[in-house]
């Protein structure tokens, strides 16, 4: 694996090696605590942390060159030989997957994007690839796995060097298959370079990020670049675009797609459609039309949300081969995703279900879920992140008013943002729908879940939304650790012992 600079160097139009071009580079990293000898440190500079100044740290755990894209006095990188280059994301795409041999394209990488339910789809196909007998890796928004190993994450889809890093490491652990969760920041900012995609999936398009892409159709066509890549002539055969032709988007996806189609849908005709659906508070059943043939399914997992979750990762399932019998084994046993629409048990006579939704669309899917199971009340904790889309606020606070009985607006993660300006923006929506129904709001998130859990009585439903599997909460001055599972589980003891 390892490479002398100045392969890569000609990699990179216009770059320019001050000191010795023949060294040998035995790794790249932009993280100077994790430098090991012999590699070259890219010098990021980031809206909060500029890499440079972590040179000298970098120097000496023992990185023999950087890179970086700014014209640097001598004395500011001595002893060190420099890459010059007059972009550096653009050199990273070009240099890192071929410094890695792109990983990529020894194994079969299957791609997921859209708002709302990529994880749930990763982990069902993950399972069924594995039923099937491969060895799998897993990149997504709760963890990164190799087969049942588990290594943390930070973004959904990480950058270009800790991406093609995981990718070698789940090539040289023999992995058959790569699952990804791909976002759109990611798909927009190249962050997948040098990933060849053999199956790529869409779920649906609704708003989120409008912070980053400013519209819908910027949003959307982020998205239409993982079509485009899936279609790409490459060394491994069998491209496939699995795309929900129920979402308007699903169209421009099947455009960008100049490849083998499945589609899915329940209102359209489509490869495959979800037919005699009953959805249960103990899981929903459909059949999925294929064609000529049927597959019934019994599912231990609800909501219609879930049937198009399925049907996505049947398609990549069938895309990649898998069998109907251990499609239908393997769906038929598959439980929860951590902090999707997950039950939290502690004995109670009412339901706690905590759900990731922190979209409009998300926020609706699991409340007409749960309307749909719900014998009484249904009682609505959420709260708004700060730092990003602000314009989502009032709508989701309508969305909770309309859709719930009790809503307790609180606050996500409000990072640098004033917890009370969020929700007084998140108010606004609510105040426009809540009619004469009751609603609190309470800043502290804990006082709100113990307040929701508290009005619960028997047979309600109570819903948690917003962080799902997250075990933090982002303040302006520090995180702290807060899991909402925890925190209900503890309520719910609170209230038993009244």
């Amino acid at each position: 694996m390892a490479k002398t600079l100045a392969e890569l160097a000609t990699l990179v139009e216009g770059a320019v090696i001050n000191g010795d071009k023949d060294l040998t580079i035995e790794d790249i990293e932009h993280d100077s605590r994790k430098i090991t000898q012999g590699a070259l440190f890219v010098c990021m500079e980031g809206v909060h942390v500029d890499g440079h100044k972590f040179i000298p740290q970098a120097k000496e755990k023992g990185a023999v060159a950087i890179v970086t894209q700014r014209k640097l006095q001598s004395e500011e990188a001595e002893g060190l030989t420099v890459l010059q280059v007059p972009d550096l994301k653009k050199a990273l795409q070009a240099v890192v997957p071929f410094f890695h041999d792109y990983p990529a394209r020894s194994m079969r990488v299957i791609g997921i994007t859209g708002t709302n339910g990529k994880t749930s789809i990763s982990y069902m196909v993950r399972a069924m690839l594995r039923r099937m007998g491969c060895r799998v890796g897993l990149i997504g928004t709760i963890q990164i796995m190799i087969e049942d190993q588990v290594l943390p994450i930070h973004n959904t889809t990480p950058d270009v060097v800790d991406l093609q890093r995981t990718l070698a490491m789940m090539r040289e652990a023999n992995m058959d298959y790569v699952v990804m969760e791909v976002s759109s920041h990611a798909l927009d900012q190249n962050r997948v370079a040098g990933i060849e995609f053999d199956t790529a999936v869409f779920t649906n398009l609704t708003q989120d990020h409008l912070d980053y892409h400013k519209t819908l159709e910027n949003y959307k066509k982020a998205k239409t670049i993982l079509f485009d890549l899936v279609s790409q002539p490459g060394i491994k055969n069998g491209k496939t675009a699995v795309v929900n032709i129920d979402d308007a988007a699903g169209q421009d996806m099947l455009a960008h797609s100049k490849c083998r189609h499945i589609t899915y849908a329940i209102n359209r005709e489509a490869t495959l459609q979800a037919e005699n659906i009953q959805v249960l508070a103990s899981g929903a059943q459909f059949d999925i039309k294929i064609g000529e043939g049927h597959l019934p399914l019994k599912l231990q997992i609800t909501g219609i949300f879930n049937v198009y979750n399925v049907m996505a990762a049947v398609g990549a399932a069938l895309a990649e081969g898998v069998p109907g019998p251990v499609i239908k084994s393997c769906m038929e046993e598959f439980a929860s995703v951590p902090g999707r629409f997950e039950l939290v048990r502690g004995g109670q006579d009412f339901a706690v279900i905590v759900d990731y939704a922190h979209t409009p669309d998300g926020l609706e899917n699991i409340l007409e879920t749960a309307r749909q199971i719900a014998k009484r009340r249904i009682i609505t904790v959420f709260g708004c992140g700060g730092d990003r889309d602000n314009t989502k606020r009032p709508i989701m606070g309508r969305i909770a008013a309309k859709m719930s009985d009790y809503v307790v607006a609180t606050s996500d993660n409000p990072r640098s943002e004033d917890p009370q300006i969020i929700l007084d923006m998140v108010k606004a929506g609510v105040e426009e729908s809540i009619g004469s129904k009751p609603h609190e709001y309470i800043i502290d998130r804990r006082q709100a879940i113990f307040r929701a859990v508290e009005l619960a009585e028997k047979d309600d439903i109570v819903i948690i939304a917003g962080k799902g599997h997250e075990n933090y909460q982002i303040l302006h001055d520090k995180t702290i650790h807060f899991d909402d599972k925890e925190v209900a589980l503890e309520a719910i003891q609170s209230h038993k012992g009244e």
